[in-house]
This record gives structure tokens, sequence and C-alpha cells, in this order.
């Protein structure tokens, strides 16, 4: 059974690493994953979180930061040690074929960036979901997009970024959880 889950995730790496290769998602997935791009972004998180809800937007912004911080460290120093499986430019079947438009070393599994995007993104949404409705759409479309772009790009399979989302998400829930006792908010409502 495990072995078809591979192959399976094998074939689909394959998909997203060859067949949809264009001049577009060439220019734009390496973009994508690169954590300093989205620094404007963020930036702009905490100028809105602290302009519009002072104290309570610092309080957000400690708990978005708590939840990439505690996915990222559980992620990269604890699981994908344990689990030390090959990226796919190390694997013996995909290796030779694959496609690598960034650097890649490490291990892969689960991914971080996917990890670290779902956790900001579930934070985000479970904080501000009162407030506005579709906040979750958008905030794990954004997550989900980085995550196809480290398959795209060659570093991961889609096993490693469905897990790492997964994953991610349950560290954005418990830095929520956490948020609601210590600030006794449950749902975002200023």
């Amino acid at each position: 059974m495990l072995q078809h889950i591979i192959d399976f995730d094998r074939h689909l790496f394959y998909l997203v690493n060859h067949d949809m290769t264009n001049p577009f998602f060439d220019k734009v997935m390496p973009w994508l994953r690169t954590p300093r791009n989205w620094i404007p972004l963020y930036v702009l998180i905490s100028i809105f979180c602290l302009w519009k809800y002072r104290f309570w937007g610092l309080a957000i912004m400690i708990g978005i930061a708590l939840s990439a911080g505690f996915a990222d460290f559980t992620s990269a120093s604890i699981i994908k040690p344990a689990v030390h499986r090959a990226r796919p430019c190390e694997d013996i079947v995909t290796g030779p074929k694959d496609i690598v438009r960034v650097g890649c070393g490490g291990f892969s599994f689960p991914s971080t960036h996917a990890t670290d995007h779902f956790a900001m993104a579930f934070f985000i949404s479970m904080v501000f979901y009162k407030r506005w409705r579709w906040i979750w759409l958008w905030a794990l479309l954004w997550a989900a997009t980085i995550s196809f772009a480290q398959v795209y790009v060659g570093v991961h399979f889609p096993v490693d970024v469905f897990c790492g989302a997964i994953y991610g998400c349950l560290c954005g829930w418990l830095i929520w959880w956490v948020y609601r006792q210590v600030t006794g908010v449950y749902k975002f409502e200023v």
C-alpha cells in the first residue's frame, strides 16, 4: 500500500513539474515560493493590525509569528530529520527527470513552506472569520499557491505539501486555541 502511495506521489509530481511547464509559471512560481517576496504583505498586515486594533493588533501579530515559528521549528527541526525523506531532485526515480528551478537540498517531508504558510493562514482565518467571512478562502488560497509552487519548482512531492498543509493547519489551530485562552477573544468582533 505504501509503495502505491509513493508511486502515485511521484506521478503527481511529474504531472506538475513537467506537464504543467510553461513560461509564465517558470517566472512566477520561483518568485511565489521565496519568503522575502512576501515581506511587504507581512508588513501590511502588521501595520493594519496595529492601526486598526492597537493592543489586540499586537496580540494578533504575536499569534501569527508564533504560528509560523512553532510550525517552522517542529517541521524543520523535528519531523524532517525523523522522517528523512529525500527531495525529488535526490530521489532515485524522479531525480534524473526532475526540473529543478531553484536550489535543492535537505529533507523533503513535510514541506516547511506549506507548514508555515498554512499555520499563518489558519490562524488569521480563525481570528478574523467573524469580521470577514471570506478571509479563510483568501488566506488558504494564498498558502495553497505557495505550496503548489514548491512542487512546480521541483523541491517537494505533492504528499510533502499536502501533509505540510494539514500539519500547518493543526499548528495554526493550536496557536489560535492558546491565543483564545489567553486573550479571551473567541471571535474578533472589533
